[in-house]
């Protein structure tokens, strides 16, 4: 119970706003169950967003303003902190092949203009996805299911045997933490459940968690063979890439 609730606290404190106490201790096993836990640290931010949706629609609000103002509410609900990871992960893919020299340009923490470019062309995605789930009627599905498929994905990359670009940071810390059968049980689970999800065919939603996790899988094999392994800013651009695919389906 010790590990899954400082699993959990971390998991809250890292991947949202929210304020939580800091967990006792941080080893691989909390980690671990932080990762897998990424579903369930994401509900207030799925709430968040559907909750903005069904207001901005229930006074009429155009469906373009409510999709900003929803991807707003998410972006600050976890301190941009996966905007920061797409873009700084973009720079690094797009600057050198030495990987080295790229690990050096996605610590710099500055943004260049292959990160801003890929950062736009994501969130316009986002925007235009979210939108056209808006005016189809199942917009809050769509950001619920679309915020919650982000974080799910980050089991996957952190499945074992898939190692830190670094030797520090947050990637050392939670790369490899997740056993595969774990990582493999929060797809399934996250797939059963959006077999429920409101205002869908019941394979809808299933379609929606598979697409988010190809476009995230697309995106980590091509880090992991660049750059040697995760770092957290390919954990957060791995989830504003799931994002915009479960938007997408979902659309």
């Amino acid at each position: 119970m010790t590990r899954f609730g400082d699993g959990l606290r971390l998991a809250v404190g890292t991947l949202t706003a929210i304020p939580v106490p800091a967990p006792r201790r941080v080893d691989r096993g909390v980690a671990g169950v932080a990762m897998a836990f990424g579903l369930v640290a994401a509900v207030p931010l799925a709430a968040a967003a559907g909750l903005v949706v069904a207001a901005g629609g229930a006074i009429g609000l155009p469906a373009p303003a409510v999709a900003g103002l929803a991807l707003g509410a998410v972006a600050l609900g976890s301190r941009g902190l996966h905007l920061d990871g797409l873009a700084d992960t973009a720079d690094g893919l797009g600057a050198s092949y030495d990987r080295a020299k790229a690990l050096e340009v996605m610590r710099r923490g500055d943004s260049g203009p292959t990160g801003i470019a890929t950062l736009v062309l994501v969130l316009l995605v986002q925007f235009g996805a979210l939108t056209g789930a808006i005016s189809d009627g199942h917009g809050v599905t769509a950001a619920v299911l679309a915020v919650l498929c982000g974080r799910c994905v980050l089991s996957l990359c952190c499945a074992r045997h898939l190692p830190s670009a670094r030797p520090e940071g947050l990637g050392a810390t939670v790369g490899g933490s997740v056993p595969i059968t774990v990582a493999a049980l929060v797809f399934v689970l996250a797939a059963a459940l959006a077999t429920l999800a409101p205002g869908l065919p019941w394979w809808r939603g299933p379609l929606v968690v598979a697409v988010g996790y190809a476009a995230a899988a697309l995106l980590l094999a091509r880090c992991v063979r660049r750059l040697g392994g995760i770092t957290g800013d390919v954990l957060g651009g791995c989830v504003e890439v799931a994002v915009a695919g479960a938007l997408l389906a979902a659309a």
